[in-house]
């Protein structure tokens, strides 16, 4: 009897362990998440500097998808930040703010040999930053 209390209170702390670690690699490696473009405008090659899709109601849900597939993780679902990295929904709206969002989703961020956000840009494409960008609009608070 005496070591099935030792048995259960080593598996309760075996289980508390497991939730804090996978708690604590939340903000880890993510594999990106492929995002259909094929209903959107071309745009080209070359990176634009303001948003070609804002209003546009399909880039909209197009990018509600792909954020909530490869941005949410972090920035929080909805685009409201649980703490870990910023939330969107502080961005400004307009071009003003685009030229800062496209700047981030396509380089990244990294301060002393730390990232704090990947480059998306190469791996999701310009239609799909700029998708998440229009729905980020739509859930824009002051």
């Amino acid at each position: 009897m005496r070591n099935f209390g030792r048995i259960a209170l080593f598996g309760a702390a075996c289980l508390a362990g497991g939730s804090i670690t996978s708690a604590l690699m939340a903000h880890g490696n993510v594999t990106p998440q492929a995002v259909d473009t094929s209903a959107l405008p071309e745009i080209g090659a070359d990176w634009l500097q303001h948003n070609p899709y804002r209003g546009n109601a399909t880039a909209a849900n197009i990018g509600e998808s792909a954020y909530g597939q490869n941005c949410a993780r972090c920035h929080g679902l909805d685009a409201e930040s649980g703490g870990i990295a910023p939330d969107l929904r502080y961005l400004e709206v307009g071009d003003t703010g685009d030229e800062w969002y496209i700047q981030r989703f396509q380089h990244g961020s990294s301060h002393d040999g730390k990232v704090y956000m990947p480059p998306m840009g190469e791996v999701l494409g310009q239609k799909a930053g700029w998708a998440i960008r229009a729905w980020l609009e739509t859930k824009h608070q002051e």
